[in-house]
């Protein structure tokens, strides 16, 4: 049965790290699946995440707006709006932002994932909810 979730009603956090916002578009809470997981994340200009990995899925990430460099699996490969980028399961990877502008990208995990693991565990990122997003009309 089709289903469908408006915007103002998906689930919104923000990085206690970096600033991150992120808006949860698939999970299983919303859509009872977890054969996928996809979020909506922006990154404010100048900012970078830790390095970290996910286990049991490969991640893809859709680039909207903005531009940033991901490093991962050995390299660095510079990002502007329309690149897919893909880090295999286990693969060690993050994004930085550049200095003047945002980067948004939709990020896709096949599976979701069973773990996130950070490179430094000192450096991890945490979210924290945001008040939904008031009804128009």
């Amino acid at each position: 049965m089709a289903k469908i979730v408006k915007s103002r009603d998906l689930p919104r956090a923000e990085s206690l790290r970096d600033g991150r916002q992120r808006i949860d578009l698939v999970t299983e809470d919303i859509f009872g699946t977890s054969d996928v997981k996809a979020d909506w994340v922006t990154y404010q200009a100048g900012r970078d995440a830790p390095a970290h990995y996910h286990t049991g899925s490969r991640h893809y990430f859709f680039i909207i707006n903005g531009s940033g460099t991901f490093h991962g699996g050995g390299n660095s490969f510079q990002l502007e709006p329309g690149d897919v980028v893909m880090s295999e399961e286990e693969e060690m990877h993050s994004f930085t932002s550049d200095p003047n502008e945002k980067l948004e990208f939709i990020e896709l995990w096949v599976p979701a994932p069973t773990q996130t693991i950070w490179e430094d565990a000192e450096d991890t990122c945490r979210w924290s909810p945001v008040a939904k997003v008031a009804a128009e009309g």
